[in-house]
């Protein structure tokens, strides 16, 4: 008689996703299965961190999400230890518009949302760099505080001394340089305002050597990209904000276009369209504002040291944008040169014009090009509709020159 062995049957492992509502004391969650049925709903608190490991590693097969918060690090670090950055998911809670516009909001239902989103494929992730680029990033933020707070309190020591009679300063470059800290430590007001000189000059000191601090544990970490390099020869971009550009963008690959690179730095106007007409409002709301603030800050000198970046800034103030408007056209050409720049891994660099009227004589009564400009440059602050606007010059194929 011939005998017959049954295989046993291989029970099919289910794969269950996990919505968690994170908060700053407790975080609720909800459990689904592949069918969509809930299997678990729960609340736990945050002194017992190991409950969130029982919690993810029940199951073999799971997928866990939340929404990014101020204190997302905290969660994240304790989930990332339990079963590994690849299951894990962190949704943009901006575009999380069911949660947002629900009639009932709830935490369980949050959770349940986020799960049944999780499931469906449908959650708008967010961006996690690695430990290192958080905690660098971390530091240049705070390096980045303490000179706005820096900034605040100089312009106020400035305020203090124009408002007394009679008191002469020394001619100083710097005010705030070493002769003009010691001039400022020895100045004897009358009352109140001596007192007021002196917290303000000793805050002052304090934000500097905090400053510096920082400065010292950013050489510490290693803040040495491979591609700052690229970042550090666009004009105006200095060791500090390419740091602070390379980053918070931390993976160039991640931006499929220049254009949404421009979006996520928060460079492009809002735009709404509609019946054949369309608006350009203000910039996006949402955005990764270090970002922003760094190509702001490097396209005020950009127009000062490159002609070509100049000369955009002039045209857009001779049609009759603002400052403040035409300065972000350049700081978003900027940003679409870094795009580029990282994509092809490689320099920035600048072709002289094509000069084709070369060899001909001048022609008689031509008007001498500004004092002072470079490359046929005019001044900056030209802002006459009429006047004629110098040609700009012409950009390698790695600056497009549509912004």
């Amino acid at each position: 008689m011939k005998s017959t062995t049954e295989k046993p049957q291989i029970e099919r492992v289910q794969r269950v996703f996990i919505g968690i509502d994170y908060h700053k004391k407790y975080s609720t969650y909800a459990v689904i299965d592949e069918a969509g049925e809930h299997v678990e709903r729960g609340r736990i608190d945050h002194r017992r961190p190991e409950d969130f490991k029982a919690l993810v590693t029940r199951w073999p097969e799971v997928r866990v999400v939340f929404e990014a918060t101020s204190n997302w690090h905290w969660l994240f670090e304790v989930l990332e230890e339990a079963i590994g950055r690849d299951r894990l998911r962190m949704a943009n809670p901006f575009k999380t518009r069911v949660i947002a516009e629900a009639q009932v909001k709830t935490d369980k239902v949050d959770a349940a949302i986020l799960a049944q989103l999780l499931r469906a494929d449908l959650i708008c992730a967010v961006h996690i760099p690695a430990k290192e680029t958080r905690q660098r990033k971390e530091v240049l933020r705070q390096r980045c505080f303490f000179v706005r707070q820096r900034t605040r309190v100089r312009n106020r020591i400035h305020r203090l001394i124009s408002g007394q009679h009679g008191l002469e300063l020394p001619q100083l470059s710097d005010l705030f340089g070493v002769q003009g800290m010691s001039f400022l430590r020895k100045l004897q007001l009358p009352a109140p305002d001596g007192m007021l000189l002196q917290q303000q000059v000793a805050l002052l000191g304090e934000l500097q050597a905090r400053i510096t601090e920082d400065e010292k544990l950013l050489k510490q970490m290693h803040c040495e990209h491979p591609l700052l390099g690229h970042i550090l020869s666009l004009p105006g971009m200095g060791p500090i904000l390419g740091t602070v550009v390379i980053n918070e963008i931390d993976d160039i690959s991640r931006f499929t276009s220049a254009q949404k690179f421009c979006g996520y730095a928060g460079l492009c106007p809002t735009t709404s369209s509609s019946g054949g007409k369309t608006y350009n409002g203000k910039l996006f709301k949402h955005c990764n504002k270090w970002l922003r603030w760094a190509f702001i800050e490097a396209a005020w000198i950009a127009i000062r040291v490159d002609g070509s970046l100049g000369a955009l800034y002039q045209r857009k103030r001779a049609v009759g944008k603002r400052p403040s408007l035409a300065i972000v056209c350049v700081a978003r050409r900027l940003a679409r040169i870094t795009w580029q720049l990282l994509t092809q891994k490689r320099d920035f660099a600048t072709n002289p014009p094509a000069q084709k009227n070369q060899g001909q004589p001048a022609r008689t009564g031509a008007p001498a090009p500004a004092a002072g400009s470079a490359k046929g440059e005019g001044p900056i602050g030209r802002t006459a509709k009429n006047a004629s606007v110098p040609r700009p010059c012409q950009l390698s194929p790695v600056a497009p020159l549509n912004v």
